[in-house]
């Protein structure tokens, strides 16, 4: 199964910083060490035109040169470098790279990304560009450029916080779905609504998520029908985390990847995956997290590759 990082690129953040950068390592080098199944490949760079379907290219513009002002860096939450400008574009780079690999071999991942707090002119929530939002539209540009007709879209976002910026570049948007569950009470405090929105109170386990994780999936099959699958398959929901406000254990957050894997390949939608957020009190219990949705994963992309289900082009 291809995987493509960018946490080379480091982005160089003060001391104290409550950003955990370090968790990308950490987590490429336990899939190198124990999952080989899974190749690792750097992550390509998202030019100006790519990120222009889905930004402002103002903002675009701001980003690299760093003329972006001082209430606009508050709100990404990362102070402004040239490393910062690469690593975001390398970040989107690596979903759409992971989609172009979904089609070919079913899945793919990017081991950073869901960086859905961005909007089309703005950053917010350590998220500088919206990697999910560009790569739909890069691959509803490219399916339509070969095969004449539309592609559709559905975005599982499963971080504990809500897809504000992806709500917010596809709220007219009928070809892109975003579903969404996160905590009611979380970040961000002013919601923007999506296609369906599943608020969860703090506190919520693994039972209750889980069936609510099946509702919300029963009600898109009644109302759309995609071709591709993006997933944001965010940490923050564990229970150890110091952001999340929810319950789930291990186990808990293994089953809704299983869920959503599952729910994919039985319709043979090829599906990109990105991981999202994560802060654990104790990092090891992020990647830990991860590595188990990378297990998940290869477990799918070897079916894939023993019986490709049939789809359509």
């Amino acid at each position: 199964m291809q995987a493509f990082y960018a946490d080379h690129f480091v982005l160089p953040l003060p001391e104290g910083h409550r950003f955990p950068m370090q968790k990308y390592r950490l987590l490429r080098d336990r899939l190198v060490a124990e999952l080989p199944q899974v190749r690792m490949l750097e992550a390509p760079r998202a030019s100006d035109g790519e990120l222009a379907l889905a930004h402002a290219p103002a903002y675009v513009a701001a980003v690299q040169d760093g003329s972006l002002d001082a209430a606009q860096q508050r709100e990404i939450g990362f102070p402004w470098s040239p490393a910062m400008a690469e690593r975001s574009r390398r970040s989107v780079g690596a979903t759409v790279a992971a989609c172009r690999a979904a089609w070919q071999e079913g899945i793919a991942a990017n081991l950073a990304g869901g960086t859905h707090h961005a909007s089309a002119d703005r950053g917010g929530g350590f998220c500088v560009f919206n990697d999910l939002a560009v790569a739909a539209r890069l691959m509803q540009a490219e399916h339509f450029r070969q095969h004449r007709r539309a592609l559709k879209v559905l975005i599982v976002d499963l971080d504990v916080h809500q897809g504000n910026g992806t709500a917010s570049i596809f709220g007219r948007d009928d070809s892109v779905f975003t579903l969404s569950l996160h905590g009611e009470k979380n970040f961000p405090f002013r919601k923007v609504a999506g296609d369906l929105d599943v608020d969860l109170p703090d506190g919520c386990t693994d039972e209750a998520y889980l069936h609510a994780l099946e509702l919300a999936l029963e009600a898109v099959e009644q109302r759309f029908e995609p071709g591709l699958v993006l997933y944001l398959a965010g940490a923050d929901p564990h229970e150890g985390d110091r952001l999340g406000r929810l319950k789930l254990s291990y186990d808990g957050l293994e089953a809704r990847d299983r869920r959503v894997l599952d729910w994919a390949w039985r319709r043979a939608l090829p599906l990109a995956f990105a991981m999202g957020g994560g802060y654990g009190h104790d990092l090891a219990s992020t990647v830990q997290v991860q590595f188990n949705t990378y297990r998940v994963a290869a477990d799918y992309h070897a079916r894939w590759q023993a019986r490709p289900a049939p789809r359509a082009a």
